[in-house]
């Protein structure tokens, strides 16, 4: 998906706020033209969670190493794991428990530090206990369940720390009532701000769901030219794939797969481009945007 012009505005407005404890003003105000050069030369070939890629790069070479969200990390996974069982037995108990689970994967895409610049533990409490009241398409929801009915093989690829308790949830909610559907779960490759590695899904024990791979990437996205093959081929192979957040959404779009994106409008150019007030899900097929 092109960045757009309230993208752009976002990633050098982030960067400037991140500087901004540094005191040499000379030092910044190169990195700050640098910042904008790699928008420039790059913005019309690639996505912004690989524009912020170079970014990151580059900061490292000005300013070292970014902030380490490790600790953060396993407190948002310790935080869910805490509720999976009280969270798992509403969903079984739920009158419809396929569309409980996704409102409730849908509703861990809050806990996001690249979208937002902290994230309300009582807001997110919040949201999970309104879980059954979130709107969810209806036309979606009945072409993503007939498609599993036929479907051999499905990819869901993560977002978040925390969230990926849900994500477990969904995918096992999926294999009670689709047993024949082969799941591979999708990681980032590497740490990049608080999304899901190898180690988050170890954690918290997703595993168990499916197999497991690493993209290959350090990017908070899916950007298919960077993938590793394991984890291209996967895509390819998919009968349907499971897209959880805005920076899979960006890296994806387009993409032309048979995608389900999943995730709640965080920016405002999200809410402008759905019309929709910001924390509102979204659930809709790559075919129907």
């Amino acid at each position: 998906m092109k960045v757009s012009a309230e993208c752009m505005h976002c990633l050098v407005k982030r960067q400037a706020e991140n500087i901004k404890k540094y005191p040499d003003e000379e030092k910044k105000a190169e990195y700050l033209g640098k910042v904008l050069g790699i928008i420039a030369n790059n913005a019309a070939e690639e996505p912004a969670p690989v524009l912020l890629s170079h970014i990151g790069r580059l900061h490292e070479e000005y300013f070292g190493k970014p902030f380490s969200f490790d600790e953060l990390k396993k407190g948002y996974n310790a935080m869910l794991l805490e509720k999976e069982d009280e969270i798992r037995t509403k969903i079984s108990e739920g009158a419809d428990p396929l569309a409980l689970a996704l409102r409730f994967a849908q509703i861990g895409n809050f806990i996001d530090f690249g979208a937002m610049d902290s994230v309300d533990d009582g807001k997110l409490m919040e949201f999970l206990e309104q879980a059954e009241t979130l709107p969810l398409s209806e036309d979606t929801y009945k072409k993503f369940t007939e498609t599993l009915k036929t479907a051999r093989k499905l990819v869901y690829m993560t977002d978040n720390c925390g969230e990926i308790v849900l994500d477990k949830l969904l995918l096992e909610t999926i294999a009670k009532m689709a047993p024949h559907v082969e799941c591979t779960i999708i990681v980032r490759g590497e740490p990049v701000l608080n999304d899901a590695t190898m180690e988050d899904a170890l954690q918290v024990g997703i595993e168990n769901c499916g197999k497991v791979i690493p993209n290959g990437t350090n990017i908070a996205g899916t950007y298919i030219p960077w993938l590793s093959a394991e984890a291209k081929k996967a895509l390819d192979e998919a009968d349907i794939l499971i897209s959880k957040g805005q920076g899979n959404f960006e890296s994806l779009h387009g993409c032309g797969l048979n995608i389900y994106y999943l995730f709640l409008c965080k920016c405002q150019w999200f809410m402008e481009r759905f019309g929709l007030p910001q924390y509102s899900g979204v659930f809709i097929n790559e075919f129907d945007l």
